[in-house]
């Protein structure tokens, strides 16, 4: 199939860009710094002695929301840098003309490159997160409840962001689409801080700003379902109260709901490039 071909084009190009070894090497160095300090976490010393178990696996699972939320990062920036060009860019450089020339159809060359990313962005999330959880089970000896489903939403998290850099990719410039792609992304992640603050006060009306943005871009709430999936309900339990509207600390799981709405979402937006692009002169 066309798809399949453009596919694996795609990820061999990607592969191939600078960017792709900075992320690498950014990834590396915080895994390793992430290593040496789990490792001193277990020596560590309070008033009353060294830390228990249950206080060493609560500092664990909240240290690793921190790291996980690093990452996530890491992936926002790759996939925004790594979409962006897709389309504008081959529009810019002529690459466009040339393969559209042939028999091949734009929806075809736009859901070829969305499935090279998202393996990229997948394949990425599965191991640096992977290594992550790794890292806290051989050094704490914590292991998250869910590590599959919190790396499953870490996941999709980045194929919301890189579906939506695409469709960006299609009406902007290549820097425009990744910059404002990067920019939404942190947007509704404030917007979500500011919701958690309206739970914890009891404000609906502001509460409500953070719920919008998570149905409007779903990459906050995945955010928040991963991090209940690696923390699970006995250690949030052991937060108490105090960790409500905490943007580190998701305090239930995604429901089934909202998991289709994520679908729904990418498949919307996808096929809202695919008409962009079939319009668009190249």
């Amino acid at each position: 199939m066309t798809e399949l071909v453009l596919a694996r084009l795609t990820l061999v190009e990607v592969v191939r860009r600078k960017v792709v070894w900075a992320l690498a090497a950014l990834t590396v160095l915080l895994l390793a710094l992430t290593a040496w300090g789990f490792a001193k976490l277990p020596g560590l010393e309070t008033a009353q002695g060294g830390l228990t178990t249950g206080q060493a696996n609560l500092a664990a699972s909240q240290l690793m929301n921190l790291v996980m939320f690093t990452l996530s990062l890491i992936v926002a920036l790759g996939t925004a840098l790594l979409a962006g060009p897709t389309i504008s860019g081959e529009i810019e450089s002529g690459v466009a003309l040339a393969v559209l020339a042939r028999p091949v159809r734009r929806i075809s060359v736009l859901l070829g490159k969305w499935a090279g990313l998202v393996v990229f962005a997948l394949v990425y999330v599965a191991a640096a997160g992977g290594v992550e959880i790794l890292i806290v089970r051989w050094t704490v000896g914590y292991t998250p409840p869910s590590p599959v489903a919190g790396l499953a939403q870490l996941g999709a998290e980045a194929v919301v962001l890189l579906t939506l850099a695409l469709l960006l990719s299609t009406l902007l410039s290549p820097l425009a689409s990744g910059v404002l792609a990067v920019g939404l992304f942190g947007a509704v992640w404030v917007a979500g801080v500011v919701g958690g603050l309206g739970e914890a006060f009891g404000n609906q009306g502001v509460e409500r700003v953070g719920s919008v943005a998570r149905v409007l871009l779903p990459t906050d709430g995945l955010w928040h379902g991963a991090m209940h999936a690696l923390q699970g309900d006995s250690l949030l339990s052991r937060l108490g109260p105090e960790s409500v509207g905490d943007p580190f600390v998701g305090s239930s799981a995604l429901s089934a709901g909202y998991l289709v709405w994520v679908l729904v979402w990418v498949a919307g937006v996808l096929a809202l490039a695919s008409l962009v692009y079939a319009q668009r002169d190249v």
